[in-house]
This record gives C-alpha cells, sequence and structure tokens, in this order.
C-alpha cells in the first residue's frame, strides 16, 4: 500500500497480557518517542483481561448494564480517545496497537483503516473463513457477524490503538453492550466460523502481525518479547498509577 525504497522493519513487542490502563500509557509514551524519532515503527501485540472502552464520542449508552455491575462480572470500564463506539476486550482476543508514522507509509487515514481490516480478512482466510470489511460499519465482518473491531487515534499522522480480533474470546462479555454502537448484530470468533482446529493463539498472533507487516509493505519484522522491553513497560504501569 506503499511505493518502495529502502528496508523498512516493524517492531513488533509481543505483551501478553497487559491491563488496559497500562497499554494505554505506554502507547502514549510510545507515540511521543515516534514523534521524536527515538523509536521506529512498531507494533504491540497483546491481550487484556476483560475490559469495556468508550471511544471520544460520549456513548455510555451502548453500555447496557450498570457501571457499578461491571466490577462483578469481572471487569473493567476505560473511556478512551480513540476513534470508534463501545466494544469489548478480553482473554483470547488478539489486540494489535501499531505506532506508525503515516507519513512514513505514504497513507492517509481512510487507507490506514483498510489496511488493519484487510489484515484481518487475510488472518480468517486461513482458517476457512470468509470476512470482509464492514464499508460503512468499519471492522471485519462474517456475514453479519464481526469478528474484528477497528478503533484509531491518529495524531500529526501518527497511529495509536488499532485492531481486536476475535480469536475465541468470552462472548458473552458482549451481550451487556451495543457492541460498536450497531444495534442488532451478533459478534463471532474464529473458532465459532473455523471448521478447522485453530492453533495456539500466539500462532495467530504472529499471523495478524506479519499480515499486517505485509500490508503496509515494511521489509521484515523484529520482535521483541515482554523482557526487552521491560523497562518501557515499568515506565508506562508506573505513571499509570501517578
Amino acid at each position: 500500500m506503499s511505493g518502495g525504497g529502502a528496508r523498512r522493519v516493524l517492531e513488533a513487542w509481543k505483551l501478553g497480557v497487559v491491563k488496559y490502563g497500562d497499554a494505554l500509557k505506554l502507547q502514549e509514551r510510545l507515540v511521543a518517542e515516534r514523534k521524536a524519532g527515538r523509536v521506529q515503527d512498531l507494533v504491540l501485540s497483546l491481550q487484556h483481561p476483560p475490559t469495556y472502552t468508550i471511544g471520544k464520542r460520549p456513548t455510555d449508552h451502548n453500555l447496557l448494564v450498570p457501571e457499578s455491575s461491571l466490577e462483578g462480572l469481572g471487569a473493567e470500564l476505560h473511556r478512551t480517545e480513540r476513534g470508534g463506539d463501545i466494544t469489548f476486550h478480553g482473554p483470547r482476543q488478539a489486540v494489535l496497537y501499531p505506532i506508525l508514522s503515516l507519513r512514513d507509509i505514504g497513507l492517509g487515514a481512510r487507507r490506514y483503516v483498510e489496511g488493519l481490516e484487510a489484515a484481518m480478512v487475510e488472518v480468517a482466510s486461513m482458517y476457512g473463513v470468509k470476512a470482509r470489511p464492514g464499508g460503512a460499519c468499519t471492522g471485519v465482518w462474517v456475514g453479519d457477524r464481526k469478528i474484528g473491531a477497528i478503533g484509531v487515534r491518529i495524531s500529526s499522522g501518527f497511529t495509536c490503538h488499532g485492531l481486536a480480533f476475535n480469536i475465541d474470546p468470552d462472548l458473552g462479555y458482549f451481550k451487556h453492550i451495543v457492541p460498536c454502537g450497531i444495534a442488532n448484530k451478533e459478534v463471532t470468533s474464529l473458532r465459532q466460523e473455523a471448521a478447522v482446529e485453530l492453533p495456539p493463539d500466539e500462532v495467530i498472533h504472529d499471523q495478524l502481525v506479519q499480515s499486517l507487516a505485509t500490508t503496509f509493505r515494511f521489509s521484515d519484522v523484529q520482535v521483541k518479547d515482554d523482557s526487552e522491553c521491560a523497562e518501557m513497560m515499568i515506565y508506562s504501569a508506573t505513571t499509570a498509577q501517578q
């Protein structure tokens, strides 16, 4: 989706399960570092504990249970500055947060979102699942069932937030919201749609990262695990508590 030129490497930070607030602070820190040129384009690959998030538009009405009841469900609620409506993150859902310079990639916002959708469609197809972009209903769908959500923030041409692809999360959590603000639509998962046995979740995370890199014409992916990212993670977790 961009032209040729110098060899471009995408760093992939594999972080495992990260609390939403910690991941938010980490993104903020990394966007500042990327704007200053102190880090290269990268993507965070992780999962969250059960968490509902609301975008910058006030859409609390799409939370169908009292906020006070979420603790009893084992879930948190976070209000963010990303685009999009309310959604759910939880275990066995692959979350990618690209921290990219759109100027370097040569894309505008719409083409960037289309690239995120394309990565999820490609991974679904690896398991015989025919998914499609949602058009006006941003995200990725299998028929009328949503399998992947997108909510991004772009600041001065730099991205954060990103995509969430349902591998095999507890879909019961979605019953407590109007997912992405779209009524009368179901949510599905790769496990529910695929007719083949799925590999470990980590494999699907890696496939998403590779598909994202290919879509945005990166030459290679350089993987870092949580031990290599420990200093930045500790800094972000500390500031999140302040």
